[in-house]
């Protein structure tokens, strides 16, 4: 059982790089763009989550947020411009998502 897991593990660094290799490319600019706009909104979640749920009291920093919100509103604009759907739905999405998170901790 254990050598078997032993084995698995060592196996796994070049399963990483099989993949990476055979998928990496069919992965188009706009997929890493949407990628991108998600991960910046999940960049606040957690300790906006921790607030909520009274594990913490702190709030992230406001610079973090200042520069994160300027990023997707940058985003926003360049997706206005190119009139880019997807990019417009998944910002106002995630722009109401983390607006509901603060209200509600703010109205606590």
């Amino acid at each position: 059982m254990n050598r078997q897991i032993m084995e698995i593990i060592a196996a796994w660094p070049r399963w990483v790089w099989y993949f990476l290799r055979d998928h990496l490319k069919q992965v188009s600019s706009h997929t890493l763009g949407w990628m991108s706009i998600i991960l910046c909104h999940f960049a606040a979640i957690p300790t906006l989550l921790a607030v909520l749920l009274g594990q913490s009291d702190r709030l992230p920093p406001v610079d973090l947020m200042i520069f994160i919100w300027s990023a997707l509103v940058t985003m926003f604009f360049k997706a206005l411009i190119e009139k880019n759907v997807l990019y417009i739905s998944t910002i106002c999405m995630g722009f109401v998502a983390q607006t509901f998170i603060m209200s509600l901790i703010l109205f606590k």
